[in-house]
């Protein structure tokens, strides 16, 4: 594996709880119909944010949109650090859904890469930021994050070596990681409630991809 050259990002999954259960925390639950029916629900015109709402199936998950245009969900959000060189995950993260939690997760499992050499972080553009930027500067990391159109936090000091384009090119991988995770390993929806056993599920599932990975490459080397 590369000990110099990594990806970051971070992907929502879908928690096992349903809208209807996110209900205001000072309110008591509907009472059920009877029999096998939930009891009925109507939350349209309502507003509904995490700071006075939460899901009564699940009180760790968030409502949490990944972007502009996107139905907001009940979710979780993983994290993977992945090497370049196989593609392989080297270390995960559950956190709940935040607009901070990607770059909170990444700084943690930066630094918790071995050794005191300098190494490369490439990302996508939600984690140029100036803060996250200075704070994986301060790790002894280079960020090769992907610039924004406006207001960067790299420039030509890092965007001008041959490396960080190659660092934008390897960094699409990690989606194989995600796309693996959520559908051979059925993560797509947790299958568990809480943080703690969605974190053990998604370590679990990154583990069993590095397996198949490591069978492919084998294959390919053998070839």
């Amino acid at each position: 594996m590369s000990g110099d050259h990594f990806t970051v990002d971070g992907t929502l999954t879908e928690t096992w709880a349903s809208l209807k259960s996110f209900r205001p925390k000072d309110e008591e639950p509907p009472v059920s119909p009877g029999g096998d029916r939930n009891p009925e629900v109507d939350f349209h015109g309502e507003k509904r944010r995490n700071d006075t709402h939460a899901s009564v199936t699940d009180p760790e998950s968030r409502l949490f949109r990944k972007g502009k245009g996107k139905e907001a969900k009940l979710c979780f959000m993983g994290h993977v650090l992945m090497e370049n060189r196989n593609g392989l995950a080297i270390d995960t993260r559950v956190t709940q859904a935040t607009g901070t939690a990607e770059r909170e997760a990444a700084l943690s499992m930066a630094s918790d890469i071995p050794g005191t050499h300098r190494v490369t972080i490439g990302a996508d553009k939600g984690y140029d930021c100036k803060e996250f930027v200075d704070n994986l500067r301060s790790l002894t990391v280079t960020p090769h994050v992907a610039q924004k159109t406006k207001g960067s936090a790299i420039n030509a000091r890092t965007t001008r070596h041959e490396g960080y384009a190659v660092s934008q090119k390897k960094r699409k991988r990690v989606e194989e990681i995600f796309g693996w995770m959520k559908t051979v390993a059925w993560l797509r929806k947790a299958r568990y409630k809480g943080e703690e056993k969605i974190d053990w599920l998604f370590t679990l599932s990154a583990a069993a991809y590095n397996m198949v990975r490591m069978r492919n490459l084998g294959v390919l080397v053998s070839g």
